[in-house]
């Protein structure tokens, strides 16, 4: 199995690419290496120092054996996209690729069109692409569980059966996304349910929650496979931040109420997740979506979770309540399903103390790396 993984110098991108390769796949990263440039744009760095994406693969092959092929450039170049795809001939095409951050879409008009236009012109290259050379390639898609919102009925895995007036139909969910980011995944959704409708391609849409984490069983190998660890208040999400501000003597910011619930999941499980799906394909002419988290939490009890893990260390951890820079519902129901990959195997790592303890002290393994400048949110979703 020839797998491509677009996007693989990211967060789960590369956690992915090595794990596949460790698991006998042969493996391609195509990136265009964007996501290390927004963070010398805006000023920030990861907690973690990562090195190039060329060290990287080079410290893979001379530690495993194993080479990962490397192809440098844009999914919204169609030209470059075809060519390496040609070059690589896929059997599966794993896709990170896209600008995944919710508050730097919301930063002004530039990033709003910029995340779109990335996003779904990358994705519609991508099926394209399949379309002309690769039709039975299966495409293994990262979508986010934000394209549901939060409704007051259980979220259903991609698919909802509804009784009208008399008559009865299997139809896709209802969308209700909350950034200019999560609306760029339903766009997604909808180009490539139809162009597996029309072309009889095959798609699997991994509807992510919230990962945290920052170790693998490969990452952890070499300090040089060290992954990314965001904690600013554009690309940092929930757990991992709160980790880094606990670890730094920095209140968790919790954002409104904090009764926001979403679904989470240990990068480890990602992986795992995209394994699964690669492994059992979706059929020809199938858009097939699966809820990609383990557990549910709101973002208050989170930071509940790190205060008492913290304590336990003899961190002094305080929790302030700021003011939303989002427009969302602060308390909710949320109720979410997520069978589909755990009936075809998957055994979850549930977030438990030693895991907490883990990021902690991980955190404050490079707190001396932290910017305190970037840690409170600075874009808002309102009108200014």
């Amino acid at each position: 199995m020839k797998v491509l993984v677009i996007g693989g110098d990211g967060y789960c991108g590369w956690a992915t690419a090595l794990h596949l390769s460790n698991e006998g796949y042969e493996v391609g990263i195509l990136d265009n290496l964007i996501r290390r440039y927004w963070d010398s744009k805006l000023g920030v760095d990861t907690l973690t120092p990562i090195a190039s994406i060329q060290q990287r693969i080079q410290r893979w092959k001379d530690l495993t054996g194993k080479t990962i092929d490397l192809f440098v450039g844009d999914i919204t170049d169609y030209s470059f996209l075809s060519q390496s795809l040609r070059e690589f001939e896929p059997t599966t095409i794993v896709h990170f690729g896209e600008q995944r951050s919710a508050p730097y879409s919301m930063i002004d008009r530039e990033h709003a069109v910029f995340t779109q236009v990335n996003n779904v012109v990358g994705t519609l290259n991508i099926l394209y692409a399949m379309k002309e050379d690769f039709p039975d390639c299966h495409l293994v898609k990262l979508g986010t569980m934000g394209e549901y919102g939060t409704p007051n009925i259980d979220i259903e895995e991609g698919y909802i059966t509804i009784e009208h007036n008399g008559r009865k139909d299997t139809l896709p969910y209802p969308k209700q996304p909350g950034s200019f980011y999560h609306l760029s995944k339903v766009h997604d959704s909808h180009n490539i349910h139809f162009a597996c409708k029309i072309w009889g391609l095959r798609a699997t849409d991994l509807n992510q929650g919230v990962v945290y984490g920052v170790l693998t069983e490969e990452t952890g190998m070499d300090e040089i496979f060290i992954n990314r660890l965001d904690y600013d208040g554009v690309f940092g999400t929930a757990l991992n931040r709160f980790c880094i501000q606990a670890a730094i003597g920095h209140p968790l910011t919790v954002y409104g109420k904090g009764g926001q619930t979403r679904g989470f999941l240990d990068i480890r499980d990602t992986v795992r997740c995209v394994e699964i799906a690669i492994a059992n394909p979706a059929d020809a002419g199938k858009f097939r979506v699966f809820n990609q988290f383990t557990e549910l939490f709101s973002i208050g009890d989170l930071a509940m979770m790190v205060k008492k893990a913290g304590n336990s260390m003899g961190l002094d951890v305080e929790i302030n309540h700021l003011e939303n820079p989002r427009v969302e519902l602060e308390e909710h129901y949320f109720n979410a399903k997520n069978t589909n990959l755990l009936d075809l195997g998957l055994q979850p790592h549930y977030l438990s103390d030693s895991l907490l303890d883990s990021l902690l002290n991980f955190a404050t393994k490079y707190k001396d790396r932290v910017d305190e400048q970037q840690i409170l949110p600075k874009v808002s979703w309102r009108r200014k």
